[in-house]
């Protein structure tokens, strides 16, 4: 049997937090309850979480400031669960690396999906399934996309710059940026993309994709402000301009 995943939920609201506690274990998961941010932050140094559910409310507390100390310690999923449905939050959020935001009142199917999901694309394993018989190991395949000087390894989810120095990609980013490297030189819509990175459809005014090709922008281009890489093509969508060489 494979260990249950672990979850953190941090929320300053007992009841909400037991009620996640209690549904996600019901599906096979390790949940950890937290009602500050020191003590998810110590959580996430004694006892790392595959995926953290996070409120932005905390009295005293910024919920966007533990959002980024939560990014910059760990490369786990990032949920931001909120009742702050504001465009402006929910642009930082995913600014600082939140790979989904969910506003409250939530339906607890969705969440989960959305957890599943994000663990699906981390490549982590479902909870609590029983080991398959051994196999004879199949021939190691890494396929590796390169461009403009970057090597996109899609097995082991990581980006190298042309030195060979690794470039830290949440989530969201390495989803987003292998589907422009599968489908290089293609102006690729949004609804497109977000269909291909987080299975759903974009609402008239969801700017998920643009926020995430702004952040893919600083970490590849030598300019974002006038990117050379990934490029906008006016109400159409983005297009990855470098020949893509798959090794």
């Amino acid at each position: 049997m494979t260990a249950a995943l672990h979850i953190a939920v941090l929320d300053d609201e007992v009841d909400i937090t037991s009620l996640l506690a209690n549904y996600l274990q019901g599906r096979g998961y390790r949940v950890t309850q937290v009602h500050t941010g020191a003590s998810l932050l110590a959580l996430l140094a004694a006892d790392p979480p595959a995926v953290v559910l996070l409120d932005l409310g905390l009295p005293g507390e910024d919920g966007l400031v533990i959002a980024r100390q939560v990014r910059e310690r760990s490369r786990c999923g990032l949920v931001i669960v909120t009742g702050r449905g504001d465009a402006v939050d929910k642009v930082v959020g995913l600014e600082i690396g939140a790979d989904d935001y969910v506003t409250k009142p939530f339906d607890l199917r969705e969440l989960l999906a959305r957890i599943t999901a994000i663990l699906r694309r981390t490549a982590a394993v479902e909870p609590a399934a029983p080991a398959p018989a051994p196999a004879a190991p199949a021939p190691a395949h890494r396929a590796c996309l390169v461009f403009a000087g970057f090597s996109l390894d899609t097995a082991g989810r990581s980006l190298t710059d042309a030195q060979g120095a690794s470039v830290a990609l949440t989530t969201g980013e390495f989803d987003l940026l292998k589907v422009f490297a599968e489908h290089p030189g293609r102006v690729l819509s949004r609804d497109f993309l977000l269909e291909h990175t987080r299975g759903r459809e974009a609402g008239p005014f969801d700017r998920t994709i643009d926020v995430q090709v702004g952040r893919l922008r600083r970490k590849l281009e030598a300019d974002a402000d006038d990117p050379k890489i990934i490029k906008s093509v006016r109400g159409a969508g983005y297009v990855l301009v470098p020949e893509v060489v798959v090794r």
